[in-house]
C-alpha cells in the first residue's frame, strides 16, 4: 500500500500560526468583547490556512484551527468542572472543524481552476460558505443533540447583519457571514489580476448583503395585545454543582419579588416569571415549599406565577417549568426536551464512566427527556416556555411559534459559569430568536444576564448581572409568522444539499484520492 507523505515545512508553520489564530481571534467577535467585524478576520485566516493543502494536511490545520476556535470561546466551562470537559469537548467538536475544512480544501483545490469569468469570486465564496454552514449544523446536531454553541450567527448580535435571521433562520446568517469573509479573502488575493467586472462584483455584493438586513424592519407592534411581565431575578447561588442552604434559593426569588409589590397593587403585572431552578426545593414533595408559593400567588401576587424546580414523576426526574394560577394551583408544566449531556445527564454512561468517573460520578441521576409542549395558556394569551440552553436550539423556536406561542419566556440559570462570557453569549442567541421568531423573548436568569427583547431585537428592559432585581415588561403578543419561521428548516436543508454536492463533486474528479495520498500542499 502506498505510504501517506506528511512533511512539515516552515510554510506550514506560517498555516499553523494563521490556523491557531484564525480560532483564537473568533472569541474576540462573541460577546462579551462582541468585536463582530473580527468573525471575518478569523474564517477569513481559517480558510488561508488550508488553501492549496492535501485533505491530510488540511484535516490537521483545521483540527488546530477549530481546538483554537473552541478553546477560547467556551473556557467558561472550566469554571466548575474543571479542565477535563472544557477539553474534552474542544477536541470533540475540532475533530468535526478539522473534517468541515479538509473539505473545504478539497473543494477549493478545484474551484481555484475556475475561470476567470466575472462571477468566479462569487462561486467560490457561496460554494465554501455552505460548506462552513453544513459543518456548523453538524457540530450543533451531533453527537448526543450536538453542541449548539460557538456559531457564527452567534458573533454578529449586534451587528448590522443580525435581521438576516427574521429572513432565513441564524443558519441564513452563518451563510452570510462564511460568504462576506470568503469573498472579501478571493478579493483581496486576487487583486491584481481580478477585473474592473469582478471587483465591481464584489464590492456590490458585500454592499448589498450589509444593506439588505440594515434596511429589514422586522414588525414589533403587537397583534394579539399586550402582556405586563414581572421577571424577577433572585441572585442565588444555583449552580448543579453548588451546595447552599436548603431553601435559600426560593428564598431569595421571594426576596427579589418584593420589588415588583407596587405594580401588582396597580394591577400593572399580568404574570410574574421566576427564572430556571428558582426554587431549589420542589413544592410537590415537600409541604412547606408548597404553602410557601401557594401564599405567595394566592395572597400576594394575586396572579400566576411560572417557575422553575426539580420535579419527579416515578424513577424519573425533570427539570421543568410549572405554571402556578391563583386559587389553582399547578396548572400546566414544561419538562426541559433536551437536557445538557454531561451536565444533567451521561450518554452511555457505562463506557465514559470508565474514562472519566471522576466527573460521571458527580452527575448520580440524569435527567428525563421532556415530551410535553411548551405552551402555556393564560386566558387567550400563550406563552411559549423553554429552559436554558435550549434558547441556542433552533427546532424548539420553531416547535414553539407552530404551536402558537406570542410570546417566548426563555428561563435559565447562569450561577455555574461566574462572571464569564457564558451569559453574555447566551443572550445574544435570545436576540437573535426574538428577531427569528418575531416574538418578544424575556430571557430571566438566576443570576443574569437578565434582559426583556422585543420581537425586532430592541431591549424593553434589563438586569445588571449578579444583583436582586425585579423588570416588569409591558411586551406585544404576536401571531404572524416570519419569514424565517416560514422557510427557516429549508434554508437549512438546502444548505446542507449544496455542501454535499459540492463535496461529492470533487470527490467524483478524484481529488481526494489523490489528496489522501500526497498528503501535502501543491
Amino acid at each position: 500500500m502506498p505510504k501517506l507523505k506528511f512533511s512539515i515545512t516552515r510554510y506550514d508553520l506560517v498555516r499553523g500560526a494563521m490556523a491557531l489564530l484564525g480560532g483564537l481571534v473568533s472569541s474576540l467577535a462573541f460577546p462579551r468583547e462582541g468585536i463582530w467585524p473580527l468573525i471575518f478576520v478569523s474564517v477569513a485566516l481559517l480558510t488561508l490556512s488550508v488553501r492549496g493543502l492535501g485533505f491530510a494536511k488540511a484535516l490537521f490545520f483545521g483540527f488546530v484551527g477549530g481546538l483554537a476556535f473552541y478553546l477560547s470561546q467556551i473556557e467558561w466551562l472550566s469554571l466548575y468542572l474543571g479542565p477535563v470537559p472544557w477539553l474534552a469537548l474542544s477536541i470533540m467538536e475540532a475533530a468535526i472543524f478539522a473534517v468541515g475544512m479538509a473539505c473545504i480544501a478539497l473543494v477549493l483545490s478545484k474551484l481555484d481552476r475556475l475561470k476567470n469569468r466575472a462571477t468566479r469570486q462569487l462561486s467560490i465564496a457561496a460554494t465554501l460558505a455552505s460548506i462552513f454552514t453544513a459543518r456548523e449544523w453538524v457540530s450543533i446536531s451531533i453527537p448526543y443533540g450536538g453542541f449548539p454553541w460557538s456559531r457564527l450567527s452567534q458573533s454578529q448580535s449586534e451587528s448590522p447583519l443580525a435581521n438576516w435571521v427574521y429572513w432565513g433562520g441564524l443558519g441564513s446568517l452563518t451563510f452570510v457571514v462564511a460568504f462576506v469573509s470568503v469573498l472579501c479573502l478571493v478579493s483581496v488575493l486576487e487583486w491584481r489580476t481580478a477585473s474592473k467586472l469582478q471587483k465591481s462584483i464584489a464590492f456590490l455584493t458585500v454592499a448589498a448583503t450589509f444593506a439588505i438586513p440594515v434596511l429589514t424592519t422586522p414588525p414589533s407592534t403587537s397583534e394579539a395585545g399586550t402582556l405586563n411581565v414581572g421577571a424577577v431575578q433572585g441572585n442565588a447561588n444555583a449552580g448543579l454543582f453548588a451546595n447552599p442552604d436548603r431553601g435559600s434559593i426560593l428564598r431569595n426569588h421571594l426576596e427579589a419579588t418584593k420589588l415588583i409589590y407596587k405594580q401588582l397593587k396597580q394591577h400593572k403585572v399580568d404574570v410574574v416569571i421566576w427564572p430556571e431552578n428558582a426554587s431549589d426545593i420542589s413544592p410537590f414533595i415537600d409541604v412547606k415549599a408548597a404553602q410557601t408559593i401557594r401564599n405567595e400567588v394566592d395572597n400576594i401576587l394575586g396572579v400566576p406565577l411560572i417557575f422553575g424546580t426539580i420535579t419527579s414523576r416515578g424513577q424519573d426526574i425533570y427539570n421543568s417549568s410549572i405554571l402556578w394560577k391563583p386559587n389553582q394551583g399547578p396548572v400546566d408544566w414544561y419538562d426541559k426536551k433536551r437536557p445538557v449531556p454531561f451536565a444533567e445527564y451521561v450518554p452511555d454512561r457505562d463506557f465514559w464512566y470508565q474514562l472519566a468517573p471522576d466527573l460521571v460520578g458527580l452527575i448520580s441521576r440524569g435527567y428525563t427527556f421532556g415530551t410535553r409542549d411548551g405552551i402555556f395558556e393564560l386566558n387567550k394569551e400563550k406563552l411559549g416556555v423553554l429552559i436554558c440552553f435550549e434558547i441556542a436550539i433552533d427546532d424548539i423556536g420553531r416547535d414553539l411559534v407552530r404551536e402558537g406561542a406570542q410570546v417566548i419566556i426563555s428561563q435559565t440559570n447562569n450561577a455555574d459559569f461566574g462572571h464569564s462570557d457564558e451569559t453574555f453569549q447566551q443572550v445574544a442567541f435570545a436576540k437573535l430568536r426574538a428577531i427569528e421568531t418575531g416574538r418578544a423573548v424575556v430571557n430571566i436568569s438566576t443570576v443574569g444576564k437578565s434582559v426583556v427583547y422585543a420581537p425586532d431585537g430592541a431591549v424593553i428592559q434589563q438586569l445588571p448581572t449578579f444583583e436582586p432585581g425585579a423588570m416588569v415588561a409591558a411586551v406585544p403578543l404576536r401571531t404572524s409568522l416570519t419569514p424565517a419561521m416560514i422557510f427557516g428548516q429549508y434554508v437549512d436543508l438546502g444548505l446542507n444539499l449544496l455542501a454535499l454536492f459540492f463535496i461529492f463533486r470533487a470527490i467524483r474528479h478524484g481529488r481526494l484520492k489523490k489528496s489522501l495520498l500526497r498528503g501535502e500542499g501543491k
